[in-house]
């Protein structure tokens, strides 16, 4: 099994301030903006993304967090799976412009239940999707808007992304997993975002 990084601290930091630009462009302004994260590190990220946009604008952008985990549609599969608290911001994302934020967009699931939890928070103007890593693979028609890097990768591969707030160190990595002879399964490195169906 091989891991490599393919961003850095640094790297990350200059692929969320372009994603913030573009995201001002897109709004012309941050007026009716309001940035969503998905638990846990796609919130670490919305907070960046937020901060980022207040220093360019000069305006604090409401910043939320949005458990999607009983709107999944493989809760059965994972029975076990702890919910996030959902902290929405109070000026509400009726008419808003509503920016979801995830570290890594993979089938499109995982957004597919965020736009469902939405849903029962009000009705937005605007859905768009912010992602840190685009890695492919999607069963929903799903894209996101604003890309810090596609990353193209095979289904046996493990992208772990790590935020300083929630791992300690700020980096992106990629490992290629072999199944053991034990009982076939691929081993996961823990402490990472690796969530298969994102």
């Amino acid at each position: 099994m091989g891991t490599r990084t393919v961003l850095e601290g640094a790297e990350i930091s200059r692929a969320l301030t372009r994603i913030s630009h573009e995201i001002i462009e897109a709004n012309k302004g941050v007026e009716g903006l309001v940035l969503v994260g998905i638990p846990t590190r796609g919130s670490h990220l919305a907070r960046r993304i937020g901060d980022i946009i207040s220093r360019i604008e000069g305006v604090d952008v409401p910043v939320g967090s949005l458990d999607v985990t009983m709107y999944r549609d493989d809760l059965a599969q994972h029975p076990t799976r702890a919910p996030h608290p959902t902290e929405m911001p109070v000026v509400g994302v009726d008419g808003a412009t509503v920016v979801l934020v995830d570290d890594v967009l993979y089938s499109g699931r995982t957004v597919r239940a965020a736009l469902d939890a939405l849903n029962d928070h009000g009705r937005p103007q605007v859905v768009r999707l912010a992602a840190l890593i685009d890695r492919g693979h999607r069963e929903l028609p799903i894209r996101a808007d604003y890309i810090g890097k596609n990353l193209p990768s095979a289904k046996h591969e493990r992208i772990a992304v790590r935020l300083e707030e929630h791992d300690g160190v700020d980096e992106v990595t990629i490992t290629s997993e072999v199944a053991t002879p034990a009982d076939g399964r691929a081993s996961v490195e823990p402490g990472a975002s690796t969530e298969p169906t994102a």
